[in-house]
């Protein structure tokens, strides 16, 4: 089985068939359907079936909460997007039905297992695909879970990019974060922060493997040495994307989603006691710690900014420097990179020397598997099985040429007797010589990309890079490196290792009480979306005062329904006084009760044009 069929195989072990009613849903969007292998394997069904009665009244509450503040607070855009993305406050949404509207507007949706790689998760957004996991935060972590779920994406990241300026923000950046060079370290963050988030949200987690798994990660986020160019775009998306405000020092709304989905943070964020500070290219030099709230904050005075800022930033990386730079990054990562010559010809592998003459590249070389590609395209026959040794080939002009190797015409190459089936012998202004016999010239677009020998040998001054016995020497053409970036340059072809993690989040198996407490609540979903029989109030409040006063949401959810409806008065005071004297004795409750019975009780005080 040839590296293509693998990479097919992880694609389909990792849906249980494309074929299920979810799959064919989501792939009639042309977008998704069109999605390069590598990252169709990161996507999974959302299951909408496995939401319970509490997950969806969680999803309703933290929904309800931010927007009796964010109507204040939060960028204009953010209701309208809630209105344009099919969001509604009553339930948890349906990915395939956002799919249906954000294609409106060029857009689409995934549901994936939790963090996924930054680097994948660029490339999605690259192709206007928002990323969604599929999973919901526990009652317990209703204000901020550090994990990704469906509040934060959904309900966080989708509304914004209703605003065109915003959305062609996201798309630049995922394709300048999809070339970014990476490290090893930053993989092993990202793998740290991956195990702490799903630790965070399993039930009856050991608290001192979930401290052991936070120090683990202050210690990567602090020991990562100099940045690489993902690190440092994380961070940038960190302070937009994620915890961007917008305005001025001054005077701020809330754009980005970490922000919009955490009713904890969103209501501490604009004050004093948090650092704002206008938003430039310097917000690349603050590093972000994913277990705490921020105690500083950047402001950007409008979205067309921090287009701006993307391209300042992205004016110093690699993939558009190329040359001596991107070079030393694409080895100083030891991940695979792709060097792209002036002619077009793209070599992959993971560089693993580079000679120079008068400080300037002139010969470069891979270890291991390696590929060459046009456009993104694998070349025929010059794949990794075939180039499995590595690859190395010259760079520069040949002596007393007065153009460009690529740029040769027909003429020019038979001045140097580069003809098929023919001697030769072509040495180039930094020394390397190469000697043998012309096999084949490859053209792309009007230009020589790539000539292959046979009995051939290369060398430069005294060291030998190439010999007859190796077999047939591929040279790639060009007389510049002109970019450097992440990765394969055709990832399907490369079978680049794009890690989905073998952490996986922990699915939640609920015992035989808490099935019961579910039930209460489904009768009360119920309730409100059919209209139903009310005298069910007695025994759901009779069961759950009973047997779950652990839970204060179903309270808080009932409270709502009697105040409401002006029905059951001596329960509703009842419930009220339970539900006070539970917010005293437990203080983390004590915000989340009394905004509830706030909110129940003044339930038209905050309105928008949202149709919750």
């Amino acid at each position: 089985m040839n590296h293509k069929q693998v990479l097919q195989e992880k694609v389909d072990n990792s849906k249980s068939s494309f074929e299920s009613e979810f799959y064919q849903k989501l792939f009639k969007n042309p977008i998704i359907k069109n999605l390069p292998k590598h990252l169709k394997q990161f996507i999974v069904d959302q299951n909408y079936i496995a939401y319970s009665p509490m997950d969806h009244s969680v999803w309703r509450y933290v929904l309800r909460q931010n927007h009796r503040f964010l109507i204040d607070h939060a960028h204009d855009i953010y209701f309208e997007g809630l209105e344009k993305t099919g969001l509604k406050v009553e339930g948890i949404p349906s990915i395939s039905e956002m799919n249906e509207i954000l294609s409106k507007i060029g857009w689409a949706a995934v549901t994936v297992d939790g963090f996924i790689p930054p680097a994948a998760f660029m490339e999605f957004q690259a192709h206007r695909v928002l990323v969604i996991a599929a999973d919901m935060r526990q009652i317990h972590h209703i204000e901020y879970t550090p994990s990704p779920d469906i509040i934060h994406e959904a309900a966080g990241h989708a509304p914004v990019i209703a605003d065109p300026e915003y959305a062609e923000y996201l798309r630049r950046f995922g394709a300048i974060g999809a070339k970014a060079m990476s490290s090893k370290k930053d993989f092993e963050l990202y793998e740290a922060i991956r195990k702490l988030s799903i630790l965070k949200e399993t039930p009856d987690a050991d608290q001192d493997e979930i401290n052991k798994a936070e120090k683990d990660v202050l210690y990567k986020q602090d020991n990562l040495g100099k940045p690489s160019e993902m690190a440092l775009l994380s961070r940038l998306h960190w302070w937009t994307v994620e915890y961007g405000l917008i305005g001025t020092l001054k005077n701020q709304k809330i754009y980005g989603a970490g922000l919009l989905s955490s009713i904890g943070e969103a209501a501490s964020c604009l004050s004093d006691k948090v650092k704002k500070i206008f938003y430039d290219i310097s917000a690349s030099n603050y590093a972000f710690d994913i277990t705490t709230m921020q105690p500083h904050l950047f402001v950007t005075p409008d979205f067309s900014h921090l287009i701006n800022v993307l391209e300042q930033f992205a004016d110093t990386m690699a993939f558009r420097l190329g040359g001596k730079s991107g070079l030393e990054k694409a080895i100083e990562s030891k991940n695979t990179a792709t060097a792209e010559y002036s002619s077009g010809i793209q070599v992959s592998g993971i560089f693993s020397e580079i000679m120079y003459d008068n400080d300037q590249p002139v010969y470069l070389k891979t270890s291991g598997k390696s590929n060459l590609s046009f456009s993104d395209k694998e070349l025929d026959g010059h794949g990794i099985d075939y180039h499995s040794d590595g690859y190395g080939s010259p760079i520069g002009r040949l002596t007393g040429s007065k153009k460009p190797l690529e740029e040769f015409l027909e003429k020019d190459l038979e001045q140097y007797n580069i003809i098929i089936n023919k001697q030769t012998e072509l040495t180039f202004e930094s020394s390397v010589v190469v000697k043998g016999i012309v096999k084949d010239i490859l053209r792309k677009d009007g230009k020589n990309i790539l000539i292959s020998f046979t009995d051939c040998t290369v060398f430069y001054k005294n060291n030998i890079l190439f010999e007859p016995s190796w077999g047939i020497y591929d040279m790639a053409v060009g007389e510049n490196i002109v970019s450097v970036f992440y990765g394969a340059a055709d990832k399907d072809s490369y079978d680049q290792p794009s890690a989905v993690s073998k952490l996986r989040v922990t699915k939640i198996n609920y015992n035989e009480k808490t099935k019961k407490l579910h039930s209460l609540y489904g009768q009360l979903r119920d309730y409100r979306k059919y209209k139903s029989d009310s005298s069910i109030f007695p025994s759901i409040w009779n069961e759950y005062k009973n047997h779950h006063s652990y839970d204060w949401l179903l309270g808080v959810e009932l409270f709502e329904i009697l105040t409401g409806e002006k029905i059951y008065p001596d329960m509703r005071d009842e419930l009220k006084s339970w539900l006070i004297e539970k917010a005293d004795k437990e203080k983390e409750l004590y915000k989340l009760i009394n905004d509830g019975i706030f909110l129940a009780e003044n339930p038209n005080k905050y309105k928008s044009t949202w149709k919750t």
